[in-house]
């Protein structure tokens, strides 16, 4: 059996180049799987060559990104986001 590790969007709002959507800024979803690591646009969008950064794919729930305004709540969105945007979380609770 699988066990699901969540994981929150940090919920800042930095100036510049940020490939993190900000409707998905501050929400908890599951990691659906590891990609590796990937250059980071962050620096490569002002020049600078930077590290490379794990890359993971999260899974969102409807309801967790639009709240009661969610059309479908249990549908899903995928998004790729990079390690240093991820902290730990608890699962979600249900609306």
């Amino acid at each position: 059996m699988n066990v699901r590790q969540f994981m929150r969007v940090r919920a800042d709002m930095p100036p510049g180049h940020v490939r993190t959507p900000a409707y998905l800024r501050g929400k908890v979803g599951w990691v659906e799987r590891q990609l590796g690591p990937s250059p980071n646009p962050e620096a490569l969008a002002y020049g600078r060559q930077g590290d490379a950064l794990p890359l993971m794919r999260l899974r969102f729930t409807m309801a967790e990104v639009w709240g009661a305004d969610a059309l479908h709540p249990d549908d899903t969105i995928d998004a790729e986001i990079y390690a240093h945007w991820l902290e730990p979380a608890e699962a979600p609770h249900a609306p």
